[in-house]
């Protein structure tokens, strides 16, 4: 038997980020395979690449952090992992394996962001995919340019009502051809390896309750192909909990450790038109704005609600699934809450945006872990 632990997104952008996971890393370490996502380049370039409110690239050394906090196996596909072009990308890779960890979801060229990361713990095969499902185009990988793995959403906006400028009814959709090509990493994988799991970058920022229209799909298509859970991250907020054969869909762990100011205008030249227009445009978009007494947390309130995904395997496949829930503390850091109050509320919290969304999911409480009721007659 193994324990796989899965975490959202991970921003270590502030001085000493070792004491940032030191409240979790007992529970990172206890895992056999402990994964992550890795949302910013790690690099000591200065070319900023992306159209958007660029992420600046992060120190190297906050790679090394991960690796001794218990971290594995990173994710890398996501919409900032090209924020520093190919030298932020051929070094985020270089640093994290350097560091020891494995990685999957970006690389040099296509074929290596779709090449998965494997590593053997107690006689089983683990491998993890990494996609990112959001965009911006210039972050995806060709066959001649570096960048991540991707599948193309596409988004039709309609009108259904008899009010010209009235708000639409929003439609998203996976573009068939690049569902297909994951569908075939995932069964490839899954003929070498005995777990399989597949970490895809998506959904609606900031937004807890509203999964939308593609996810679900997307999700399921790639436990159709073989995979034995997915986990979802890029929203920066916990978002709901399904089940589908038999498997988990975490479709949004939230963030985890992210701690930067990249995100929070100051006063002075420092701050760019761009950043300080976006500030404004955060507002409008999601009603809120960050906590002034955290300025290195430009987050949702609500996102301090957050979990680890642990999953449980045997050599014939998914044994248990649940969460640990954790709490993100007013310095920025996770810490695992268990059986007390703040824990239940976590809890309460991420069943309700689990009803909300109109997700399956379904909880059990016991002794401080939150198990997933999977309903299995193991999954073919």
């Amino acid at each position: 038997m193994i324990t796989v632990a899965s975490v959202g997104d991970l921003i270590l952008d502030e001085p000493d980020p070792a004491s940032f996971l030191a409240p979790s890393a007992h529970l990172l370490r206890a895992a056999d395979v402990t994964i992550g996502h890795v949302e910013v380049p790690h690099s000591t370039t200065t070319v900023q690449q992306s159209t958007d409110v660029p992420a600046p690239p992060a120190d190297p050394a906050a790679l090394t952090a991960l690796a001794e906090a218990g971290f594995d196996i990173v994710t890398l596909a996501g919409n900032h992992i090209y924020d520093a072009g190919d030298t932020g990308v051929a070094d985020t890779v270089a640093h994290a394996r350097r560091a020891g960890l494995a990685t999957a979801g970006a690389g040099a060229d296509l074929d290596e962001a779709r090449t998965p990361a494997v590593v053997e713990r107690g006689g089983l095969r683990v491998g993890v995919l990494s996609y990112n499902c959001v965009g911006p185009r210039e972050s995806w990988a060709t066959s001649r340019k570096a960048g991540c793995a991707y599948v193309h959403v596409l988004t039709h906006y309609e009108l259904d009502h008899a009010s010209p400028g009235g708000p639409p009814k929003i439609y998203t959709f996976a573009d068939p051809d690049s569902l297909a090509g994951l569908q075939a990493d995932v069964a490839r994988l899954r003929e070498r390896a005995d777990v399989v799991l597949v970490g895809l970058h998506k959904g609606v920022g900031h937004s807890p309750a509203a999964v939308a229209m593609y996810e679900s799909p997307v999700a399921r298509a790639a436990i159709d192909a073989g995979a034995d859970a997915v986990f979802g991250h890029h929203a920066h907020i916990m978002r709901g909990i399904e089940t589908y054969r038999g498997r988990p869909i975490f479709h949004g762990l939230g963030n985890f450790v992210t701690v930067t100011r990249a995100l929070t205008p100051d006063a002075t030249s420092r701050s760019s038109a761009e950043l300080t227009r976006w500030a404004h445009r955060r507002k409008e978009l999601y009603g809120f704005a960050p906590d002034p007494d955290m300025p290195a947390y430009p987050f949702h309130p609500e996102s301090r609600n957050t979990a680890i995904a642990v999953c449980r395997f045997d050599g014939e496949g998914l044994v248990q699934a649940g969460f640990e829930p954790c709490w993100i503390d007013d310095r920025g850091r996770p810490v695992p809450c268990g059986d007390t109050e703040e824990g239940r509320r976590v809890t309460d919290y991420i069943e309700h945006i689990t009803r909300a969304a109109g997700l399956n999911g379904r909880f059990v409480r016991d002794d401080g872990r939150v198990l997933i009721e999977l309903n299995t007659e193991r999954a073919s």
